[in-house]
């Protein structure tokens, strides 16, 4: 053999580009651009904080050009968004794409849109692409503003201008938003002063929370904690019992003697239950009673059914 021509990922003369690997042309395209940024500062990584400090949520508001702004939530759809504005889910701004093909619910959304006095923007298939995290928007997107979470201090002051017991429903551990959607619905029915969420692995208060929980998400306050467990705790120093939501509890919900009490009802995930440290904190854990073979409810379906039974216990009480 002449030379080095068939050297792996040497160059042959007269012909362009590597006979065999690359001759070194990736490794010099990559000179110069220095360590991998942080993820914080890569605009398409989950945890990018775009100078914030903060990560952007996704499903961010499209501004100019379309890029998110870290704090917003869009609503997708044309279902999805005629059913926010039916029932007047905070928005700032709803966008249609370009030479959009009408359809009734587009005429209902543009009406209920005007009537609102919500600002619409037109954007291009691109922008609400990027918008609303290439969702299936079919053309309209609802921009919401940042919830704004009330302090777990209000909560019980929402109680005492109401000259009632507190009753708050704190979740640990639940991540499904239609669980905190059908929460708040139940909350909302039998006399809840307010919800509360820890700040990680845990739903927050998104579009997709709102459509679930129509009107009861503007009726119900919500505080978001840093801790739980310390906030349960700091909760017992003022006079309110802590009850765990559990399928193996000690009592179970039927003639709950502290639902007359300042209560907290911790509901955890369904199919983990309680952490071990909410568990520990516990003032009583309660169980719904079931007769039938299945193991475990839906958070949300137990926690209903232990309001119900709470709300009936503090009716009772009223009337003695």
């Amino acid at each position: 053999m002449a030379g080095n021509s068939s050297r792996r990922g040497a160059m042959r003369k007269g012909k362009k580009g590597a006979s065999v690997g690359s001759g070194g042309v990736r490794r010099r395209a990559l000179e110069g651009k220095g360590p991998t940024p942080r993820a914080e500062d890569r605009p398409a990584h989950k945890k990018y904080t775009g100078g914030s400090g903060a990560p952007a949520r996704r499903g961010g508001s499209g501004g100019k050009g379309g890029k998110k702004s870290p704090g917003t939530d869009q609503v997708a759809g044309r279902n999805a968004v005629l059913e926010a504005l039916r029932e007047q889910v905070p928005a700032t701004k709803l966008s249609v794409m370009v030479r959009l093909d009408a359809d009734e619910r587009v005429g209902e959304i543009m009406r209920l849109a005007t009537a609102q006095n919500l600002p619409v923007a037109e954007a291009s298939r691109t922008d609400l692409d990027r918008m609303t995290d290439h969702a299936v928007h079919q053309g309209v997107a609802l921009t919401m503003p940042p919830y704004e979470y009330a302090e777990v201090d209000d909560l019980l002051q929402i109680a005492a201008d109401a000259f009632e017991p507190p009753l708050l429903v704190a979740l640990d551990g639940i991540t499904d938003p239609r669980n905190l959607g059908a929460v708040l619905r139940s909350a909302d029915a039998f006399g809840v002063h307010g919800v509360i969420l820890p700040e990680r692995r845990s739903v927050s208060m998104t579009a997709s929370v709102w459509k679930v929980a129509a009107g009861a998400a503007g009726r119900v306050r919500v505080a978001q904690v840093t801790n739980l467990n310390r906030t349960l705790t700091s909760l017992k120093e003022k006079g309110v019992f802590v009850l765990g939501l559990d399928a193996d509890g000690d009592v179970t919900t039927r003639g709950l003697d502290l639902g007359t009490q300042p209560t907290a009802l911790v509901v955890g995930a369904e199919g983990k239950g309680l952490s071990r440290l909410a568990r520990e904190i516990s003032d009583q854990v309660v169980s719904v009673p079931m007769t039938g073979p299945a193991e475990s409810l839906n958070a949300s379906v137990a926690a209903a059914i232990a309001l119900y039974e709470i709300s009936g216990v503090r009716a009772e009480h009223g009337r003695a």
